[in-house]
């Protein structure tokens, strides 16, 4: 089902921030017509590897240094939450920083990521951690 991704909830009709699968954003009220009663497993798979080639290729092309495989998977999972737009992660301060463009915190950088809707959202406070403990630590516990 469909729910709002600043509270988690389903919703029952379009609103700005619906999502569906994997945090698949419904850009659009007729988009939403097409998943509002929800979407098979297949379907769920489908829309997540459709869009994982697109931050897997933005990652490769914006990062200039060699990463390990946890530093890797942890880019492209903050990419594909910020976006591979020229706003978001191609120019962000934390491709700078690994890439030795920019003095500064990578933690910090990474963590800014947090604001949606122009609020600090506690959901998202919580899953950069989850990325740095990948990137840092190899680690893809999932700790809530």
């Amino acid at each position: 089902m469909p729910y709002d991704d600043q509270t988690g909830r389903d919703i029952d009709h379009y609103v700005k921030g619906a999502t569906i699968s994997y945090g698949y954003l419904i850009t659009s009220p007729a988009i939403f017509e097409k998943y509002k009663n929800g979407i098979t497993r297949q379907k769920v798979e489908s829309l997540f590897k459709e869009k994982l080639f697109e931050f897997e290729k933005a990652v490769k092309k914006s990062i200039k240094v060699n990463l390990t495989h946890n530093e890797y998977d942890a880019l492209v999972i903050l990419c594909y939450n910020i976006g591979s737009h020229a706003e978001g992660f191609p120019t962000s301060s934390v491709v700078k920083i690994i890439n030795d463009a920019l003095n500064g915190s990578l933690d910090d950088s990474w963590k800014a990521w947090r604001i949606s809707q122009n609020k600090i959202n506690s959901g998202l406070v919580k899953r950069r951690q989850k990325e740095l403990n990948v990137y840092h630590r190899d680690s893809y516990i999932r700790v809530d």
